[in-house]
């Protein structure tokens, strides 16, 4: 591998560019080329950061030489097979949440990272915000016990635009995006999940998403986790965490943390940035360069995919 590591982004959307910014900040990373859906839009984005290479095309980029690793910001249903691809050409990858929008999709790319022994991550962002990392920080210490976690993920999204206000070219999910997050989450945080259970209301006659659920979930420690997740909810936006625990109640939103009695927390030494995206890209540079799992590898969010995979039986068992 070259000194400088060159990357290859796949996805010139909102969250590509987050990533772009973030690897602006990592020395001795270079993004060489960018995929996107649309020519102009993604020329335009190129040219803004300084992109040699573009190119609509994803087997395009895998066939650079000078490509070492891939980071996926692509349409959900593509996430699998994409990443896949990209082990099977020698690249390592990361790729963003979800792995997959199957069981069956993300164990396959498990295997192939196994049989190839490359750098594959998984964009799990709440393992590297430092709000979530300081209360991580005070488990493994055994100063923390979580008891109870509360989490809402609200959005008000009744038509298929993008984090923008950009129409979309895919259907979002609760299930195998937005749930992720927060399976992964409070098992990282409290233990494996041993039990699972899901509703969710009805399903939106255009998009074929249901666009509220509900999910419930109990840990090997015997914590338990209360998700609730809308597109119907008109503000404020976004996921909120409480933890409840033995000797505090934290509240976290996004890479900011409060006390349960609404005290603000400094979590600005807890890492490098404040940026969760730029340290979930560092972590994968790093793991790279060093030749080790990174933190929020494929095989470590598997058991993740599992959960969803056991509740989406539970829900179609249902309708």
């Amino acid at each position: 591998m070259s000194k400088t590591l060159k990357l290859a982004l796949a996805g010139a959307g909102a969250f590509g560019v987050k990533h772009i910014d973030g690897l602006q900040n990592i020395d001795g990373v270079e993004v060489v080329s960018l995929v996107g859906r649309e020519l102009d839009k993604t020329r335009e984005v190129a040219a803004k950061y300084g992109i040699a290479h573009v190119t609509t095309e994803l087997a395009d980029s895998l066939a650079l030489p000078e490509v070492d690793a891939v980071i996926l910001c692509t349409p959900t249903q593509m996430h699998a097979e994409q990443g896949a691809a990209c082990l099977a050409a020698g690249k390592h990858v990361q790729i963003e949440i979800p792995l997959a929008d199957s069981l069956a999709g993300a164990e396959d790319v498990a295997a192939l990272q196994r049989k190839t022994g490359l750098v594959a991550m998984v964009g799990h962002t709440r393992r590297f915000n430092p709000s979530h990392q300081w209360v991580h920080r005070r488990i493994a210490a055994g100063q923390f016990h979580v008891q109870q976690m509360d989490v809402q993920t609200y959005f008000f999204r009744r038509t298929n635009m993008n984090a923008l206000g950009q129409p979309r070219s895919w259907t979002d999910h609760l299930l195998w995006h937005h749930a992720a997050h927060t399976v992964d989450l409070f098992a990282w945080q409290a233990g494996p999940v041993v039990q699972a259970h899901a509703l969710q209301g009805p399903i939106h006659p255009a998009l074929g998403i249901a666009m509220d659920m509900s999910i419930q979930l109990k840990s090997d420690s015997g914590a338990i986790c209360t998700l609730s997740l809308s597109f119907n909810n008109d503000g404020p936006l976004g996921t909120f965490f409480r933890y409840i625990g033995d000797t505090g109640t934290y509240l976290a939103r996004y890479d900011d943390l409060f006390t349960g009695k609404d005290e603000k927390i400094d979590v600005s030494q807890v890492a490098v940035s404040m940026n969760g995206i730029e340290l979930q890209d560092r972590e994968f540079v790093a793991a790279i360069r060093e030749g080790r799992e990174p933190n929020g590898s494929v095989a470590q969010v598997l058991p993740c995919y599992r959960t969803l995979d056991r509740l989406e039986q539970q829900l179609n068992a249902d309708v």
